[in-house]
């Protein structure tokens, strides 16, 4: 911006570069500073920050169309909500899994996040479009109906999430060359998808049942 500058760089190393970033910044909020002069940490710091910025609107903007697009499909509100839920599940098994491999919140792993976003509704889709043809087509109380569709849906839930899931794996464990660099991604889709799997058997049927009460219950 046709100022003076005067830059300092410096390396890291067995740290993640957002708790350093965050230490320098507090280091140099502390340096008195005479008036007309400013100290910013920039480079790599900076540009994550946009990255990340860029990757929360993207998420933001891909749940959005998700729920755009199964509202069409259905031609319902509800039904879309319902199947919405399982994102919130899925974001548990991120950050557990995250947890447990020692691996940061990154741009790799965000970008995995954006991925979840469109899988993991899958599971869900199922068990409502098998609930909901039940009610419709064989006059099953609401109940019946999320319970027979969990029993003849289990299968196809098991076998779409653990093919992607074992796919993965490899990356996840970073195996192969350049592996390390894209193995956040491939673990928060792990971890996302395996806590999706193993709670919307049981979350998604109870929210179906909230939404879509019997109507003699109603009554």
């Amino acid at each position: 911006d046709q100022q003076r500058v005067v830059t300092v760089t410096a390396s890291i190393a067995d740290r993640d570069l957002g708790s350093v970033a965050r230490d320098v910044e507090a280091a140099l909020a502390d340096i008195p500073r005479p008036s007309g002069y400013t100290l910013t940490v920039a480079g790599n710091v900076e540009e994550q920050r946009k990255a990340t910025r860029e990757l929360t609107i993207s998420l933001v903007l891909a749940l959005v169309l998700v729920y755009m697009i199964l509202a069409c499909q259905y031609e319902s509100l509800r039904d879309p909500f319902v199947v919405m839920f399982s994102v919130p599940l899925a974001a548990i098994g991120v950050i557990l899994a995250l947890f447990l491999t020692d691996t940061t919140l990154n741009i790799q792993s965000y970008i995995g996040c954006i991925m979840l976003g469109g899988i993991v509704v899958n599971n869900a889709i199922l068990l409502v479009d098998q609930a909901g043809q039940l009610r419709r087509h064989e006059r099953m109380s609401t109940g019946e109906a999320v319970a027979e569709a969990g029993r003849r849906r289990l299968r196809p839930i098991l076998m779409t999430s653990l093919t992607t899931i074992l796919g993965l794996a490899p990356l996840a464990l970073g195996i192969g060359e350049g592996a390390d660099a894209q193995a956040p991604l491939a673990r928060a889709v792990i971890g996302g998808l395996t806590s999706s799997m193993l709670t919307t058997l049981i979350v998604i049927p109870a929210v179906y049942s909230l939404v879509h009460p019997d109507r003699a219950k109603r009554a």
